[in-house]
């Protein structure tokens, strides 16, 4: 039986008290952004009149938007750790309501900067010193005028904010508050509970294809059930999107999705058609390496996650992983290696596996305080990876936070992952050098591959399919749940051709990532490997000087479009290059692999011979 959160040791839980003692305090909070309100409206209908004004309003616009965000982090998180707690239900649905209510209200600053007269705001950035923080997001805004609508339509799809975000929040309460799975029985014939968590963190990696293969049953059927419910959800946030880029006049919905994370089109497919086809041939051959060595007549979709080394799985504990994170991230600096210190101490990670739990791992950075991580343990080295992974996020958004105004302290989208994925690289690059075991030093490769087929596979094909159901539906398909498992079905046969066998349930893998619902989302973690894999080298290389570039990127937060960041690290994301040498280094892994493994078979069949 999996633990209620209230049985769940406190060591591994995260510390809500640091954003708000309690309940009453928390609702204090979101009074006291109600009250703010009238202020901000006091603005209405006098941007125009000077550059004093502006600048005051958008400080105001600015102070009430970093309560809102602490505010309505608590209420995420809470629901987060337990979807199931009524009173972190309602908390979210009043967050929700407020959010729009807020929305709505400050509708007329966008507005109103959208339709002052050519020249105007470029004349007030000029006289106006305290409008310079300010300067690039008035500037990203001015580029979207030919898509503004009315001011009293604006206000509106504003006010309707939190009915506008229901397709994901039905997604998630179906997912961690409804879903229940059949239990298994193991190769030993002992009875495993099945959980999205228990799933996703430690069965499908299970070395155990007796519990691998059963619990992806359980966890298909239990999908299967669902699916009608899941696919209107997601049907729905698919068809929201798409009025709202006609009713905006962009050409499609994924030129307006791509808007506000400053990259081209053409950026976009780059990522997704070079790594699709030029990583297959690696990806499949791995699978075939995976087969043979494991000695199955067929590696099935359920089995991709399976260990290759299955008689080495090197356990981890908290603490001992906390102690190899602080020594592979050391070499980030004082400030840098601070954070992790305290993020791995001060109760910033939730480690639990309880009931309602959001399934996955994630890092939220409420501007103004520390970051918090969501992970499910699984006392694994993989779940060190995990945590070095949302570290690397936390890092990143503290650093810039310290750094840059509230307003300059976001990056874009499609720079986000790159952070959390170097953590990673790093990691793996300090578990091969203080080792001299040959096994450990194979089993990282190991490792990596997971990492690449994470963000270059798993991700990435969410990012194909997203790609393909948007094409669908604005052609006037209607996404029903027999046609998003189709066109999945299409994505995973298309890369892994026959080199994988797809089970039953193999299509509804669309149902389980949360990413669909935040605009194009998937994509950006293949970008992000793409850069960090650069930059790990160019550390490799260089040492102190990729170093303090990297760490000037992480500062820079939100002040430089995607692309600008990472050429100040020195990659070069303009052209498909880094992108194949991304892929290529993949293929290296592989070829290493396949040497490592040939030798084990040799010898092997040499001491048999021998006998």
């Amino acid at each position: 039986m999996r633990m209620t959160r209230e049985s769940a040791p406190e060591e591994l839980t995260w510390n809500l008290q640091d954003l708000y003692a309690d309940q009453t305090a928390w609702e204090a909070a979101r009074v006291e952004i109600e009250g703010l309100l009238p202020a901000l409206e006091a603005f209405r209908g006098k941007l125009a009149m000077e550059s004093r004004t502006l600048a005051e309003c958008l400080q105001a616009q600015e102070t009430l938007q970093v309560k809102l965000v602490r505010v309505s982090t608590y209420a995420r998180l809470q629901l987060a750790q337990d979807g199931t707690d009524s009173e972190f239900q309602a908390n979210s649905a009043r967050m929700g309501d407020l959010i729009s209510r807020v929305n709505s209200a400050l509708a007329f600053i966008r507005s109103e900067l959208l339709s002052l007269p050519d020249g105007l705001l470029e004349r007030f950035l000029e006289e106006e010193p305290e409008l310079g923080v300010f300067r690039r997001s008035l500037l990203n805004l001015l580029r979207t005028k030919p898509h503004a609508l009315s001011p009293d339509t604006e206000a509106a799809l504003a006010a309707l904010g939190d009915v506008l975000g229901s397709p994901y929040t039905v997604y998630q309460r179906s997912k961690l508050s409804d879903m229940t799975f059949a239990s298994v029985k193991d190769g030993t014939g002992a009875d495993k509970p099945v959980s999205f968590a228990l799933f996703e963190a430690d069965y499908e990696q299970s070395p155990d294809p007796v519990l691998r293969r059963a619990s992806f049953e359980s966890f298909t059927n239990t999908l299967t059930t669902y699916r009608h419910t899941i696919a209107a959800a997601y049907a729905t946030e698919v068809k929201k999107q798409i009025v709202l880029s006609r009713l905006r006049g962009y050409p499609s919905v994924t030129r307006m999705l791509l808007e506000p994370q400053e990259v081209e089109q053409e950026i976009y497919e780059n990522v997704i058609h070079t790594i699709r086809i030029e990583l297959a041939p690696a990806m499949r051959r791995f699978v075939k390496l995976k087969e043979r060595v494991l000695g199955l007549d067929r590696i099935r979709f359920c089995d991709l996650k399976a260990p290759l080394d299955p008689d080495f799985s090197p356990s981890v504990t908290i603490e001992e992983a906390g102690r190899l994170l602080k020594e592979a991230l050391a070499v980030m600096g004082t400030e840098y290696s601070a954070i992790i210190h305290a993020a791995l101490t001060e109760r910033w990670v939730d480690y639990a596996d309880n009931i309602g739990k959001s399934t996955g791992a994630f890092c939220s950075s409420p501007y103004g305080a520390h970051a918090y991580i969501m992970l499910t343990w699984a006392n694994t080295m993989r779940s060190a990876f995990f945590l070095a992974h949302e570290l690397g996020h936390a890092g990143h958004l503290m650093l810039a936070a310290r750094t840059q105004r509230y307003v300059n302290f976001l990056p874009s989208m499609f720079f986000i992952e790159a952070p959390s994925t170097l953590n990673e690289l790093l990691l793996a690059r300090h578990i091969v050098r203080q080792s001299e075991e040959p096994r450990l030093k194979r089993w990282v490769l190991l490792e990596l591959m997971n990492t690449y087929s994470h963000n270059f596979v798993t991700h990435l094909l969410e990012a194909d399919m997203q790609r393909r159901a948007y094409e669908a539906a604005e052609l006037g398909t209607p996404l029903t749940a027999a046609k998003l498992t189709a066109l999945k079905e299409a994505v995973l046969r298309e890369f892994w051709g026959d080199a994988v066998e797809l089970d039953t349930g193999a299509g509804l893998t669309w149902m389980r990532q949360p990413h669909y619902y935040m605009g194009l989302y998937p994509y950006t973690y293949a970008a992000g490997l793409t850069m960090s894999t650069q930059v790990a080298a160019m550390i490799e290389a260089e040492g102190q000087p990729a170093v303090d570039r990297w760490l000037r990127v992480l500062q820079a937060g939100g002040t430089l479009a995607p692309l600008q960041l990472a050429k100040l690290a020195g990659v070069d994301m303009s052209s498909p290059a880094p992108i194949r040498a991304a892929v290529q280094y993949v293929s290296s892994i592989v070829e290493e692999l396949e040497r490592m493994f040939t030798m084990v078979t040799e010898v092997r069949e040499n001491m048999e011979t021998e006998e």
